[in-house]
């Protein structure tokens, strides 16, 4: 059902929509933005929030402060009624997911989790599908300005993205051990389900007992696909299973002095409810009562029947580990992968050829570092002495707590440093804060890469730069500034904390992804840091710096040997350990990633370059008139956007300045 609308008294204020997941009430606060507040009939709060707004507007209606014909919604100009209808619907499927909710920071189905059922993921598909047929029906293409018809493909892009990816919907790996969804669950108990109050704390245990029942869901996925001959390689279900019996260990699982990292996370969220005064100690320990038999009977059994499913199959894998061309419809598969993720049209092949010739140039700088280093072999000699520095403190810090804290605080000073330079390039900063974190026990892996969780669009909740650091030997210090700048600052941090305060753009647009963007943004701000003063002031930063490059022009030849060109396991680890000074136990975490989430590592070098073409023509054709702030402000004001979309919104900037 895609809603109906009803025009109340003050039509040049608010109006309403109704369908089965209860009241949408659009309230106009300019002339270009309406605010949807969703109300939800059976909640006697949002009911008063609906009946408080209305009456609000009512009486500025009946206070003369009436609009003319011309500003009521049926005149309004097509871009903004466009806008208006994004919100509505934004909404609507945004109320489809309660953990998508959870991550913007709001509390709606906040004891739900998302349904993972295949007939889910189709329902919303078709209801992307409906939307997309009514927007073509209602607006008028040709009279929107560029920003709306930027919007308008945008929100087309999408359902056809995954539309294209309907027939594929078996072929990738349900569990992995790149942040799989048994990992992911705690990661969000812990670290994003907020407890202030007692019903916070009574939806977070029917979050707990829906987990098990998700894992359930998706082990019976699992099963399906095996049955059609499609299995991450052994390795994948070695370290889930590893990981998913991490989970459920120690107390109340087991009699182990220990307790788990879900039960110690209860305790500690009840403890402070208990300290504040918000619940008594005797509520505080009905709560804890309840959540955990619903740890032990409900979620433990999900994550045995994972257990149990993956000990049981994992005879059924093969000894090599093979790239996505041994699975059923392959080479299709792939290549959706590989269009998905770079949004372009380039082939495996061509893609390949772009990473031998980056790989060929980047090298050709190392040589360059390497001889004022004073180092009198050959590159490959560089590398492995690098590898081999491993009790050297110039090159790795001690492997022990005291090394794994002078990490995060030299990250956090690397990140702090630049952060001052900011201004210089930047027009729009975040107002989000940022925090350098270890991961969990439960999901950390040695020498995994280091990765970004973003925070709450109102900036409540700071975005997290995550670190590996169980084993520090495959964290080389010449490589700690440049992570520092891709995960935080100017990187992924900055780009999806504007993204997500944009204001004057349709929502869904701030909390769109695209991968070639958001990695291709990361990426060119490596190298944007070289631009800033006190970055990379030593020769091992900068060989780090080019190191960080240099991997990640690897992955496109990596990436297609595997999944294309049928290149073993091994084969790729050579290739990249005689291109890379990277620590062997990295490079071999890093092949694995490939494996299992084909497509993915071709993005960053794509996207990277992609916005550095646009610099380019940016500053030939703007002269004098080109300025780095408002070129990165173009870049970033529009959301994650396919790559042709984003060239589409520099190129009107260009035209815009021009005339200017």
């Amino acid at each position: 059902m895609t809603g109906f609308e009803i025009t109340l008294r003050a039509p040049q204020n608010i109006f309403a929509i109704y369908n089965h997941l209860g009241i949408t009430l659009l309230v106009k606060i300019n002339s270009s933005y309406w605010l949807p507040i969703f109300v939800n009939p059976n909640s006697g709060e949002s009911m008063r929030h609906f009946i408080s707004v209305l009456i609000t507007c009512l009486l500025m209606t009946a206070c003369g402060n009436q609009s003319s014909p011309e500003n009521s919604v049926d005149q309004q100009s097509e871009s903004e009624k466009l806008n208006a209808w994004f919100e509505v619907k934004y909404e609507e499927g945004l109320m489809m997911s309660p953990l998508s909710l959870t991550f913007q920071g709001r509390k709606e189905r906040y004891n739900e989790i998302d349904d993972v059922t295949e007939a889910a993921e189709l329902e919303k598909l078709e209801w992307k599908g409906d939307s997309v047929k009514e927007m073509k029906a209602t607006f008028n293409y040709s009279k929107l300005s560029d920003a709306a018809k930027i919007s308008y493909d945008l929100w087309e892009h999408q359902y056809e993205s995954g539309l294209a990816a309907k027939p594929f919907m078996r072929r990738g790996y349900v569990f992995h051990q790149m942040n799989g969804i048994h990992s992911f669950y705690p990661t969000l108990m812990m670290n994003y389900h907020r407890v202030e109050t007692e019903q916070d704390m009574k939806d977070y245990v029917s979050r707990l007992s829906a987990i098990g029942g998700a894992l359930a869901e998706l082990t019976g996925q699992a099963k399906l696909s095996a049955g059609e001959g499609v299995r991450p390689p052994r390795f994948a279900y070695q370290t889930v299973v590893k990981e998913a019996q991490s989970i459920i260990s120690g107390v109340p699982f087991d009699t182990g002095s220990d307790d788990s990292s879900l039960w110690a996370d209860a305790k500690a969220k009840t403890a402070v409810l208990v300290e504040s005064g918000v619940v008594t100690q005797e509520q505080g320990d009905a709560l804890l009562k309840t959540a955990r038999n619903v740890l032990i009977n409900d979620l433990a059994p999900g994550y045995q029947t994972l257990i149990t499913f993956m000990n049981d199959d994992i005879k059924n894998t093969s000894e090599s580990a093979l790239g996505v061309h041994a699975l059923p419809d392959g080479a299709a598969y792939y290549e959706y992968r590989l269009k998905n993720i770079t949004t372009t049209d380039m082939s495996a092949k061509e893609i390949h050829q772009l990473g031998l010739d980056e790989v060929k140039r980047i090298r050709g700088e190392m040589e360059v570092i390497k001889e004022k280093d004073g180092f009198t072999g050959t590159l490959q000699e560089y590398f492995t002495k690098i590898r081999d520095s491993k009790d050297d403190e110039k090159y790795y810090y001690d492997n022990t707590d005291e090394g794994r804290q002078a990490y995060i605080d030299d990250a956090t000073a690397a990140i702090e440093s630049l952060k001052k330079e900011l201004p210089n390039y930047f027009g729009i900063l975040p107002k989000a804060d940022l925090v350098v974190k270890r991961v969990e026990a439960f999901r950390e892996q040695d020498g995994a890469p280091q990765h970004y969780y973003r925070g709450t669009p109102d900036g409540s909740r700071p975005g997290v730069y995550y670190a590996h650091l169980s084993d520090m030997k495959a964290m080389p210090k010449n490589e700690l500034e440049v992570i520092a700048y891709h995960e935080g600052l100017p990187g992924h941090h900055m780009q999806i904390s504007i993204a997500q305060e944009l204001e004057g753009i349709p929502k869904f647009r701030t909390q769109a992804g695209s991968t070639a963007y958001s990695e291709g943004w990361a990426l060119y701000t490596e190298a944007l840091a070289k631009e800033m003063p006190n970055t990379y002031t030593t020769l091992g930063s900068e060989f780090g710096r080019l190191g960080s490059e240099i991997w990640r022009a690897i992955r496109l030849v990596v990436d297609t040997g595997m999944h294309h060109k049928q290149w073993s396991q091994q084969d790729a680890v050579n290739f990249f350990s005689e291109n890379s000074p990277a620590p062997l136990q990295t490079i071999e975490t890093e092949v694995r990633r490939y494996l299992v989430i084909p497509g993915q590592a071709t993005a960053y070098k794509i996207g990277m370059i992609e916005i550095q073409r646009l610099r380019k023509i940016s500053e030939d054709q703007l002269g004098d008139k080109f300025d780095i702030r408002a070129f990165h402000d173009t870049v970033l004001s529009g959301g994650a956007l396919p790559l042709s979309m984003l060239e589409r919104q520099v190129k009107s900037w260009i035209a815009e300045t021009l005339t200017n």
